[in-house]
């Protein structure tokens, strides 16, 4: 049986995830909405990822001006002209946004509609006054940051990762909640730019990753006068003397009070529901957000909840990914469910620490003495050596001869863990390469790009247009 619609497919938020399904079914020749009440982008975009380097790549030359000395070069105290620092990010995400914008998806042949979405039923959705109705609909709303229940939070002037990038003048103490990557990305960032930084978290830096690398990373973050205070737990946060005090209490009783200037929150992501309408369209969702099978699919099973808004990791390149798995699902009907064998990760603190699939303590868990562990020191590696970036090691956790996963730190860790996702997931191919998880931002990335180009033919063409509109036109 036929319905009545308007698209053939709806898609709620252009962020990662979003943009890649609504592209995808558009170049499939279906005829797709694409709803975005904020910036297009999403997060990573205009408050994530790609603010987040721009800060980090501004540290590096701050910080190469102080470690000159090893070069045989005058080592100087570099001058930080901060509202040019703040430039350069908001230079960074203008020259990205075409690639995401509106005009661009528009050509594609997606009709965006900028307003906020709100689902009447399980295919219908309100946006500034209009119906819109369709067979599928794809939930990419993504998150919020998390701002935890802290007395006296409220009362203080609070950045988060939304807010910190209008910062015009450099913090003369940042005080940073939480320490997980974007809380200690931007602790060092802001220490190598002349911030003092203290940390406070309940959580170990690190937590997830490899405790050799973990180690290794804050020895040299803390060496450069980033202050880390694990085990803290907040008990107040107030206004004092024109600055920002913050009282914690730790286990064995050493708690206190750090004053600064700034205030970063950075405890984690929340979901963002607000306004959605989930319950008129009968979707279930809990705390972790919108519950999804292994194909993303919500218990209406012709609508799909992709990256940050489902519970999983949340990551930029994971929500790209379900997002072009979604177009293998509505596009051709094939069944795709997530693989995350493979999946890395990096922090881009310096060194980075990166990972992919498994970690030691992972593979031990589960298979015991069975794995063996391979481990490089870079400080044998030539070109580490020339370049006076010694620091660090790749370590392979293996089964047999099966690759479980791989941890690398060092200087640009991330750009190093494409071949050890190939091998993870026995992929060696140019079309293996193209349909590989890689980190986000990274310039393997490009890799990726140029073998997915290869392959746009056979995957974009009349013969594949036709099968997408036939399956279009049936109910699910």
């Amino acid at each position: 049986m036929t319905m009545k619609k308007t698209h053939d497919v709806i898609v709620i938020g252009a962020g990662a995830g979003g943009l890649t399904a609504a592209g995808g079914c558009a170049m499939l020749g279906l005829n797709a909405a694409l709803i975005e009440r904020g910036e297009m982008g999403g997060d990573c975009l205009n408050s994530g990822c790609v603010p987040s380097k721009a800060i980090i790549a501004a540290a590096h030359r701050a910080h190469d001006f102080r470690d000159a000395a090893k070069f045989g070069i005058e080592a100087a105290e570099p001058k930080v002209d901060f509202p040019a620092v703040n430039k350069h990010i908001h230079d960074a995400i203008a020259t990205i946004a075409p690639e995401d914008s509106q005009e661009r998806f528009e050509e594609m042949g997606v009709e965006v509609i900028r307003g906020e979405a709100k689902m009447l039923s399980d295919r219908d959705v309100e946006v500034n006054g209009r119906t819109l109705t369709a067979p599928r609909i794809v939930l990419a709303v993504g998150s919020k940051p998390f701002v935890p229940p802290i007395d006296g939070l409220d009362g203080v002037n609070y950045l988060t990762n939304e807010s910190l990038w209008e910062l015009k003048e450099l913090p003369d103490h940042l005080i940073v909640l939480g320490a997980g990557p974007i809380g200690l990305e931007m602790a060092h960032a802001f220490r190598r730019l002349g911030s003092e930084v203290t940390v406070l978290s309940r959580d170990a830096p690190f937590a997830k990753d490899d405790p050799e690398a973990a180690a290794i990373a804050i020895q040299n973050i803390e060496a450069e006068g980033v202050k880390i205070l694990a085990g803290a737990d907040i008990d107040r946060i107030a206004n004092e003397d024109s600055n920002i005090a913050v009282t914690y209490s730790v286990k064995d009783g050493n708690g206190g009070t750090v004053k600064g200037s700034h205030l970063l929150v950075a405890t984690g992501r929340t979901t963002n529901f607000d306004g959605l309408g989930l319950e008129a369209a009968g979707i279930k969702y809990g705390r972790g957000g919108i519950d999804v099978d292994a194909r993303r699919r919500t218990n209406k099973k012709h609508i799909y909840a992709i990256g940050d808004c489902r519970p999983g990791p949340q990551f930029t390149h994971v929500s790209g990914y379900e997002g072009s798995n979604v177009v293998l699902e509505i596009g051709f009907g094939l069944p795709t469910k997530v693989d995350f064998k493979a999946l890395p990760w990096v922090t881009y603190t310096d060194p980075e620490v990166a990972q992919v699939g498994m970690t030691e303590a992972q593979a031990r868990e589960q298979y015991g003495d069975k794995i063996t562990v391979w481990r490089e020191d870079f400080s044998h590696n030539d070109r580490a050596i020339a370049e006076a970036e010694r620091t660090g090691f790749v370590k392979v956790v293996k089964k047999g001869g099966k690759v479980l996963g791989a941890t690398i730190i060092g200087r640009g860790a991330g750009d190093l863990l494409l071949p050890w996702a190939m091998a993870i997931q026995g992929k060696s191919s140019a079309f293996g390469m193209a349909s590989l998880i890689l980190p986000y931002p990274n310039r393997s990335e490009h890799n990726k790009a140029a073998a997915f180009a290869s392959y746009d033919s056979l995957i974009f063409n009349d013969w594949t247009k036709k099968w997408a509109r036939f399956r279009a036109s049936l109910r699910s």
